[in-house]
């Protein structure tokens, strides 16, 4: 990821821009230190606010989808339902296991915690806005590499949930930390390789720059697969249902936090919840416009309800899309099983992304006229004409390996029908009785019998083990001869 950040910026310079088009930056020469510091408090306020009121939406909205009230007796409708639970976490007895490491055992939820607060500090709420007299982006900060920055930021959360594991000295714990980890880590890979796309079309990595390429329409549109990658990888980076395969309560008990109890416990919850609004507002930001007025809107009066605190508004209303699609799913899937999700995310998320990155970057190519400088043969074809050819190209390949694959898939077909099951079978061959296929009958086993068996009714006859390999009436067997 270092390697990674230190090559951005030239990447970036190398990435087209829309023509006619000049991202403008986020301009913070008007903003002095204490303002900063006040926007970061705004928005780690903003943030636990969400966070009491999701927890109370999902127990709510769930209620309703398996017909029962949800929360309904603390405070209006529930709504202080949040707070007494969070209370009752903080009265209760806070264990620590005798064989856990103490300090890192500590160290664990409060990384996971904080990385989450962090990646929030590079989404833009909105644009400039008056504040105690300075006129300042809605923003904590900006970097050309912003987005970078919220997937490495990511990255040195999962050392939280390994650390967890491994510091509780238990094996479960451990065994659903390693889960975990290697988990995120797939899916992270696969949500970078999405986002790419997305930097191909702004030219450009700044979430401000980002937000402003998207003033004639959102990169859903042309970016429709990376959107979808992206929406599934929301749910696996952040351990959600379907994918909180880390703590699958019929495998590992309650996974890498086993052994957490009391407020320990609850940072875990907390950067949970915090996960997923960073990854819905980086959704937000790179796919819906960001800040910016849904179409029809945007246009009312040259752009008015773009300007100045009416982002937050739209900002947060995209927000919460995402995040009523996180409890829909959490209602209405059930949980996968491991191996498949993580044979998912290496053999089809990660080369779908990889052959769509390839296939935006020609488009983009095609568009920008990089194919009109020197000898190559797309430097006379049109746009339209050099999309048709790349997805041509796609859907050919796309056929021969669907072909390839039906012919081996016919040949596996062939090869297990020949296996004809044999006519005669031992029911105790394996250790255990089972019971015969259609069409096989039963051959009476030769079973060992351990000599001087007491209440044995025949003289079994011993060899040179002690033991008989005459078949016994099953009568006698029984007990019943």
């Amino acid at each position: 990821m270092s390697q990674l950040a230190t090559l951005a910026p030239t990447l970036v310079s190398s990435l087209p821009t829309l023509p006619g088009v000049e991202a403008p930056k986020a301009d913070f020469t008007d903003t002095p230190w204490w303002l900063s510091l006040v926007k970061a408090l705004m928005a780690f306020v903003y943030l636990l606010l969400s966070t009491l009121l999701v927890i109370w939406f999902e127990r709510r909205v769930i209620g309703r989808m398996q017909q029962r009230p949800g929360p309904n007796r603390t405070g209006p409708f529930g709504l202080l339902q949040t707070l007494a639970d969070g209370a009752k976490l903080m009265l209760k007895e806070d264990i620590t296991p005798a064989n856990a490491d103490k300090v890192v055992f500590t160290l664990a939820p409060l990384i996971s915690a904080t990385m989450a607060f962090v990646s929030f500090a590079i989404i833009p709420f909105g644009d400039k806005a008056w504040m105690f007299g300075h006129l300042t982006p809605l923003q904590v900060t900006d970097l050309p590499v912003a987005v970078i920055v919220v997937l490495a930021v990511a990255s040195v959360g999962v050392y939280g949930i390994v650390l967890a594991g491994w510091s509780s000295g238990s094996t479960y714990p451990l065994l659903g930390g390693l889960r975990s980890t290697a988990q995120v880590i797939s899916y992270e890979i696969a949500m970078g390789l999405a986002l790419v796309a997305v930097f191909l079309y702004s030219g450009s990595m700044s979430t401000s720059q980002i937000v402003a390429a998207q003033d004639r329409f959102w990169y859903f549109i042309p970016a429709f697969l990376s959107f979808a990658v992206y929406v599934v990888t929301m749910l696996g980076e952040t351990n959600r249902l379907p994918f909180d395969l880390a703590e699958g309560e019929g495998e590992l008990t309650g996974g890498f936090h086993t052994e957490y109890s009391s407020m320990r416990f609850a940072m875990f919850f907390l950067g949970e919840y915090i996960n997923m609004f960073v990854v819905s507002a980086l959704a937000t930001t790179v796919f819906l416009g960001g800040w910016r007025a849904p179409i029809g809107i945007s246009s009312i009066n040259g752009g008015m309800f773009n300007e100045g605190w009416w982002g937050v508004l739209w900002f947060t209303a995209k927000l919460w899309l995402f995040i009523w699609g996180f409890v829909w799913v959490r209602g209405s899937l059930p949980r996968v099983r491991y191996d498949q999700f993580m044979r998912f995310g290496w053999k089809v998320m990660i080369p779908g992304t990889l052959v769509w990155v390839v296939v935006v970057a020609f488009i983009r190519g095609a568009q920008n006229g990089w194919f009109g400088q020197g000898t190559f043969v797309l430097g006379a074809l049109q746009f339209q004409t050099a999309t048709l050819f790349v997805v041509g190209i796609i859907a050919v390949l796309a056929l021969a390996g669907a072909w390839v694959w039906d012919l081996k898939r016919a040949e596996q077909e062939e090869q297990l029908a020949a296996r004809k099951p044999p006519t005669e079978v031992d029911p105790f061959a394996g250790g255990f009785p089972v019971p015969p296929l259609p069409g096989q009958r039963l051959v009476e086993p030769a079973r060992p019998v351990t000599a001087g068996l007491v209440g044995s009714s025949s003289t079994p006859a011993v060899g040179a083990g002690g033991t008989s390999t005459r078949p016994i009436p099953r009568a006698k067997e029984d007990g019943r001869g």
